[in-house]
């Protein structure tokens, strides 16, 4: 059965869970951060794989970044999803279950064919990869090494090239760097989806909902964020989507010690402490700036409030 929108994949951190699975199972490898149009690529031949067969449609992974264990000193400072993020995006997919396997030097050091014949001994028909990927002990597993035991032990090999736009190839690294730069459209057109980052709403100084703007503080991970300023937001939590205005940054009128995303939801009531609210940046207002006194703040969120709900609003009617 496939897995749809709303339906959580299964989520399974050994290779041996594998074989709880009935039928053939179609699995795309690779680290997939932010599941781009090339990382989508690689697992649409999965699906389509199970579409064809039968079984199940996985994705493995590892868990963490494995350059943060190997090259600390290279490893990004951020991510462009979190696990957790990353198996709700695989849910819309249609993937079934992601296996992320906790990665360290042991994990490192395994020789590349044993890994591969251990996936394979757990029912793997599929195995889907960018033909670049490489893996095991001193990165030595490649297609190559892939296309010879595909033969010796019965699998079908999927090697697919880059997935190139304005004549570059897609990668994290460069979506990244979008973001930072505040190049929003760049990377949706990249992910094939808007950008969002994921946070916990946690409980901060209140201080919004004296001034008549409450918001939610959403508590950041390790998740790339655009520039700091004032955004027009979106906002899904539960299912349900609701328009916004956040400010993203260290709140320089209120002495603010630490960078947080703070996000005023219109037309929302009720409670959001200790729910995962999940944050569209649509288009950036402003920059941050310090205000002589709370009442001059007060007055410049009205504003922000006002220009993001009719920038949102329009752009929903253009979407009809």
């Amino acid at each position: 059965m496939r897995g749809v929108q709303g339906r959580p994949v299964r989520r399974f951190s050994a290779i041996a869970e594998m074989k709880e699975l009935t039928g053939p199972v179609h699995l795309a490898l690779g680290v997939f951060d932010g599941v781009h149009l090339g990382h989508q690529a690689v697992m649409g031949q999965a699906l389509a794989a199970c579409a064809r067969d039968g079984g199940s449609c996985g994705v493995l992974t590892f868990d963490p970044y494995p350059i943060r264990v190997l090259f600390p000193e290279k490893a990004p400072r951020r991510l462009l999803a979190s696990l957790d993020h990353k198996a709700e995006i695989l849910a819309t997919m249609g993937v079934d279950f992601l296996l992320a396997l906790p990665f360290d030097r042991e994990r490192a050091g395994e020789e590349a064919e044993d890994f591969i014949r251990e996936i394979v001994a757990s029912g793997v028909k599929t195995i889907a990869v960018g033909d670049d990927w490489r893996f095991g002990k001193g990165r030595q597993g490649d297609v190559a090494l892939l296309s010879r035991l595909s033969g010796e032990l019965g699998f079908r090999l999927e090697a697919l090239p880059p997935v190139m736009m304005d004549g570059d190839r897609i990668s994290s690294t460069r979506i990244r760097q979008a973001i930072q730069d505040g190049n929003l459209e760049a990377a949706e057109r990249m992910l094939g989806r808007p950008y969002t980052v994921e946070g916990k709403v946690v409980e901060g100084r209140k201080l919004g909902r004296t001034i008549g703007f409450p918001t939610a503080n959403v508590e950041r991970g390790e998740e790339q964020f655009p520039p700091d300023g004032v955004w027009a937001v979106r906002a899904r939590e539960g299912g349900q989507c609701f328009d916004g205005v956040a400010n993203l940054g260290l709140r320089p009128t209120v002495d603010g010690e630490a960078r947080t995303l703070e996000v005023h939801l219109f037309d929302y009531e009720g409670d959001l402490y200790e729910r995962i609210l999940e944050v569209e940046f649509v288009k950036h207002l402003r920059g941050e700036r310090k205000f002589e006194s709370l009442e001059a703040l007060k007055e410049q969120i009205g504003r922000d409030a006002a220009e993001a709900m009719y920038l949102l609003r329009g752009l929903d009617h253009e979407d009809r």
